[in-house]
């Protein structure tokens, strides 16, 4: 059987290793960006995995990155968008300069991304794209939230533009769309136990689940939360 090919961005930490290490474990072939490649000395899937550079600021980054990609495997079969950011500012805080930056990363450069894969997800008639956009992506939670869930909501209709544009080709697209999760970034904006999260390696078994999913069956979205909420 042939090893598929997915390339995961943000791959060095939180949710984008804990996706990382599932694949690996379920036979995937790896591709993993991130701005410094160097400094993963241990990649889930060892020696046959690729570890490149990855800068969603880098206009030209994502475009290299595929060519690698293909250069090393010859396929790409899935894409998870998984890099982004967080700038805690209300609206009217924010300048230019901040919407610019966020837009830049969490939703021009995954669009980027896919795009460079695009001729080679479209060419087995089954290739997957998931994008890790947030519940921010679903509703304004609070005001200083309000700056990322302008990017968010971006970002969710970007991933719904891009599976639109991929079905009749065979190509199925999920957003995934949690709410706190025990990272790094997660932790250091609430107070929340890291034991009361969602946990990555639980999003990291949705986005294997997804990849696994046949195209008859696809899932424009999914949201999660370890809160009750009224709309999500």
């Amino acid at each position: 059987m042939v090893e598929r090919v997915a390339m995961i961005s943000g791959a060095n930490r939180g949710i984008g290793a804990a996706i990382a290490a599932h694949l690996a474990e379920r036979g995937w072939r790896l591709s993993l960006g991130m701005r410094k490649p160097q400094d993963l000395t241990a990649p889930p899937g060892g020696p046959a995995t690729l570890v490149s550079r990855h800068d969603a600021e880098d206009i030209a980054s994502e475009a290299a990155w595929a060519g690698r990609t293909v250069e090393r495997f010859g396929r790409i079969d899935a894409v998870i968008a998984n890099a982004g950011m967080m700038i805690p500012k209300t609206v009217i805080e924010a300048d230019d300069g901040d919407l610019d930056l966020l837009f830049q990363v969490n939703v021009r450069s995954p669009l980027r991304l896919v795009k460079a894969a695009w001729p080679f997800l479209t060419r087995s008639g089954q290739g997957r794209v998931v994008t890790l956009v947030s519940l921010s992506g679903k509703r304004v939670k609070s005001a200083r939230s309000g700056l990322y869930a302008t990017s968010k909501f971006a970002a969710l209709a970007m991933t719904h533009a891009i599976r639109q544009a991929g079905w009749d080709l065979g190509v199925r697209t999920t957003a995934i769309c949690p709410g706190f999760v025990a990272t790094d970034m997660a932790i250091g904006l609430t107070e929340r136990a890291p034991e009361d999260m969602t946990q990555a390696s639980d999003i990291a078994r949705l986005v294997g689940i997804v990849l696994d999913l046949p195209n008859t069956a696809s899932i424009a979205e999914i949201p999660i939360n370890s809160t009750l909420e009224e709309m999500v």
